[in-house]
């Protein structure tokens, strides 16, 4: 068993034990199981504080997107869901340099359908009809499951990464190629991986993780603890830690709870490495080896050259002219 398995299984021992673990503060109290999601307001509000109340916002189903009742996971082992997940996960200490939010070219348009992947969340989780207009200009309302703000404008929420690039970054996404890093950054493929929320919470969480930031509406904070770990399990992402304490205090809190089913593995794809220079200052020995078209080069396990970050990119024809060359 790997060192960092080993010590989240300790984490959560001490945790579910009662022993009492030192962790570090966040922004918003932790829930207990006796607490109730924030109410969302009447139809005439359009925006409301966290309240104490067990009423849901209205929708065309009976809860909020992710609040959907749900099957109780099967087929895992005999720990909770919460458990598995944590103790699936492996603890790495964080790798925080380098980043920069362009290496995940995000919102993009997979299916060619005229929605990118920012407004197909919009449509997905609208709380009432939706209706979509030219150029997927996207009218509903919506309710944020961070804050209990709600809008019929979508102008006023951002669609948040739960796992926040950086955070990815710092936990493995530093090693992926450009492709992985573009498929995190658009992944519609599991539920709890982007969600529309109030602009005002997403930048008061930016990049922080659960050790550093909850929800204000801590009706939601099992949810949310249930989607970071799912979304780190899927991707393969580690967790730090502090992180991991923190965590292993919320799993604590959620012993009663039911969650979706496990998302399913993503595909990971470690970046093409770089030839080492035996001397400092020649430049072209960092570079990868030249091929005579892109279809040579991905064949030789080369590829995906952005324009003004890769050389390479020069050496080949970008034929959609989206600024990757050999993708």
């Amino acid at each position: 068993m790997a060192r960092g398995r080993f010590s989240l299984f300790l984490v959560l021992s001490l945790t579910l034990s009662g022993c009492t673990v030192a962790f570090p503060e966040a922004q918003s109290s932790l829930p207990t199981p006796s607490e109730s999601v924030a109410a969302a307001p009447d139809s005439t509000e359009s925006a409301i504080t966290e309240q104490d109340s067990s009423a849901e916002p209205s929708s065309t189903s009976s809860a909020t997107p992710s609040e959907q009742p749900v099957e109780a996971v099967s087929g895992t082992p005999e720990d909770s869901v919460l458990e598995y997940l944590l103790s699936s996960l492996e603890i790495e200490p964080e790798f925080p340099s380098g980043y920069d939010r362009d290496f995940f070219d995000h919102w993009i348009d997979a299916d060619s359908d005229g929605c990118n992947a920012r407004r197909e969340v919009l449509i997905d989780e609208s709380i009432t009809q939706v209706s979509i207009g030219p150029r997927c200009d996207v009218r509903g309302e919506w309710w944020s499951a961070f804050d209990a703000v709600r809008t019929t404008d979508p102008g006023d929420f951002d669609v948040d990464h739960m796992v926040p690039l950086k955070e990815a970054w710092d936990s493995g996404a530093h090693e992926w190629d450009y492709r992985t890093r573009r498929a995190f950054a658009n992944d519609l493929g599991f539920s709890g991986s982007l969600i529309a929320v109030s602009a005002s919470s997403n930048r008061s969480k930016s990049d922080k993780d659960p050790a550093q930031w909850l929800p204000a509406n801590r009706g939601f904070s099992c949810q949310y603890t249930f989607n970071w770990l799912a979304v780190k399990y899927r991707w393969s992402l580690s967790v730090d830690s502090s992180e991991a304490l923190a965590l292993g205090r919320l799993v604590a809190n959620c012993q009663d709870k039911e969650f979706p089913p496990l998302p399913e593995k993503a595909s990971i794809a470690i970046g093409a490495p770089r030839v080492e220079s035996d001397s400092a200052g020649d430049d072209s020995a960092q570079l990868d080896p030249r091929f005579g078209t892109c279809r040579e080069a991905i064949s030789n396990g080369y590829g995906d050259y952005i324009r003004g970050q890769d050389p390479e990119y020069d050496w080949y024809r970008d034929g959609d002219g989206d600024g990757i060359a050999c993708e």
